[in-house]
């Protein structure tokens, strides 16, 4: 994770990461976009992401 966020930071680029697990996710990515099976059900921050329903249904949901 700190390889790809100094990367990221020393050049000022943008990374495509794809990731599930959610640790990384969560300590990386600042804007998210989440894909079910292959159609994207959120974008945006993690708060914002963490509070969309679709997402909860589809990922966050302990059964």
């Amino acid at each position: 994770m700190d390889f790809i966020v100094s990367i990221r930071d020393r050049f000022k680029i943008s990374v495509l990461l794809i990731e599930h697990h959610m640790q990384v996710v969560m300590g990386i990515c600042s804007r998210l976009y989440i894909l079910d099976y292959g159609l994207t059900i959120a974008a945006g921050t993690l708060e914002q992401i963490q509070k969309t329903q679709a997402v909860i249904d589809a990922y966050l949901e302990v059964e």
